[in-house]
């Protein structure tokens, strides 16, 4: 338990921290010179968790400062960062018994922190060194450091690069940003660029976070390791890209695993995790008469072990974007997708085919996030409005099922303790239709340094989420977050 003193006198700091920060960045920054990083994050959060369930509708506080100091020369560069997360009024009644379980992220956030309404925490977020060869086509990173696989290189083309950031990047390795606390890596990576080539190799150990605020040491006994080579499309860099990557994953930690054997038969399953991944993806931008076409397509297959089975998994998304030519004060942006990420339809069988998301940031692909891309269908239409510059507003609508009904509904992003799986499932009864979600956001840019955001959504329940929340089962969530960068 975090004394209520303690907790004011950190939100005092960070009060202050906004007044006192922006003052720094406006300094003039010289080359080579040693200069200050600093960020603060306060976000609002309300849940109603599927419907009337006891302690499922609940509000909390959040925020984040994240301070450090970094040097930048030619060919070597350092920086250390320091986070200190802090949540306030979490739910202390919002974790009921199987099946219903933890009631959204304020039921994570105070089972993470030893089950308290309040904490705080402060930790070292990235504190590594950077080598680049005198000719800057290689580069390399040792230390601790946040990594977001598919995030190697920024597509030169504005509109591919938005893609690329909130429809390709994390899906499987992520920092989980959206939590206040976040996942770092410690360990290597190693970059080769040539010209609009990119080789990306990074090997790491995954450390605490996420939910809970201790971010100092390591998850434990779990690591992954990545490559991947991005090129540019046939039509050129400034048109369309596509990357093809390698992923593995061990976890060897003595816990029980989430998928959908009998519970005696996980307890029983000690042996690792193993899991290869191959995938890739796609990006292409198509000029029409009628406004800009683009095009996205991933996907990734899986093998390996998972414990005593086998496993063999799959899961792929396309997409497709157009920007009309009118209303061009608006700037509209309309998009729809498929997403299949695979289930498992027999438990006996000796072989694991759900698919394994790693330690992706799910909220990136799942904004309303009681859903995550394990045994789940996608069908998705969204409108992006961009008024003026500052301004985007965007709408989205996702009809969400199960592909098998033996299977579970899967939720989580990856481990952040030494004693938590990272993913929990509830059962499906033989269900499918999990949800339809409708959501809307606003972010608008106030300066340079300054952005607000405001979120809301609403989930109409399918027969799984009624088989396991019957009365008015419906859920919503909702943010106002304000956030400060330098």
């Amino acid at each position: 338990m975090i004394p209520c003193t303690r907790s004011v006198r950190v939100a005092a700091v960070m009060l202050l921290a906004t007044r006192v920060i922006p003052s720094v960045g406006d300094a003039q920054v010289k080359p080579g010179a040693i200069t200050p990083i600093a960020s603060l994050r306060v976000r609002g959060e309300s849940m109603n968790w599927f419907g009337d369930a006891d302690g499922g509708n609940y509000s909390f506080l959040g925020a984040t400062v994240r301070l450090g100091l970094e040097q930048k020369h030619s060919r070597f560069e350092w920086r250390i960062e320091f986070a200190a997360p802090l949540l306030l009024g979490l739910p202390d009644d919002a974790i009921a018994p199987a099946p219903q379980g933890f009631l959204g992220h304020g039921a994570n956030y105070y089972r993470a922190n030893n089950n308290s309404t309040s904490a705080v925490g402060f930790f070292p977020k990235q504190a590594y060194v950077r080598w680049k060869s005198e000719g800057q086509h290689w580069q390399g990173r040792l230390g601790r450091f946040e990594f977001a696989e598919g995030a190697e290189t920024t597509p030169p083309n504005a509109a591919l690069a938005v893609v690329k950031r909130s429809r390709v990047a994390q899906r499987l390795v992520g920092p989980f940003g959206f939590t206040h606390v976040g996942r770092s890596f410690d360990g290597v990576d190693v970059g080769y660029t040539n010209g609009s080539t990119r080789v990306t190799l990074m090997a790491g150990l995954p450390t605490t976070g996420v939910f809970t605020t201790d971010g100092w040491g390591w998850v434990g006994n779990m690591g992954i390791g990545y490559g991947a080579v991005t090129l540019p499309g046939p039509w050129g860099a400034d048109r369309g890209e596509f990357r093809v990557f390698g992923l593995y994953f061990r976890d060897s930690r003595d816990i029980v695993k989430t998928d959908n054997r009998p519970l005696a038969e996980r307890q029983a399953d000690k042996e690792p995790i193993a899991i290869g991944t191959a995938g890739g993806h796609y990006l292409q931008l198509m000029p029409t008469a009628v406004g800009p076409v683009d095009l996205m397509v991933w996907g990734a297959w899986q093998f390996g072990e998972w414990g005593r089975q086998d496993h063999a998994a799959m899961a792929l998304a396309a997409e497709l974007g157009w920007q009309p030519d009118l209303l061009k004060g608006l700037r509209p942006w309309l998009r729809a997708g498929y997403f299949r990420g695979s289930g498992d339809d027999i438990a006996a069988d000796g072989t694991h085919r759900t698919f394994f998301q790693v330690l992706p940031t799910p909220r990136v692909h799942a904004r309303f996030p009681f859903y995550n891309m394990m045994n789940l269908e996608d069908v998705s239409a969204s409108l992006t409005l961009r008024p003026g510059t500052r301004t985007t507003l965007r709408g989205d609508l996702r009809g969400l099922r199960l592909p098998e009904s033996t299977d579970g509904w899967y939720i989580g992003g990856g481990a952040a303790s030494k004693t938590d799986f990272g993913y929990g499932a509830r059962p499906a009864n033989g269900n499918r239709g999990l949800a339809t979600l409708l959501d809307l956001s606003a972010d608008v840019r106030l300066d340079s340094h300054w952005t607000v955001s405001g979120y809301a959504s609403h989930a109409i329940a399918g027969q799984v989420v009624k088989g396991i929340y019957p009365a008015s089962p419906n859920g919503w969530y909702g943010y106002l977050e304000l956030e400060y960068r330098w």
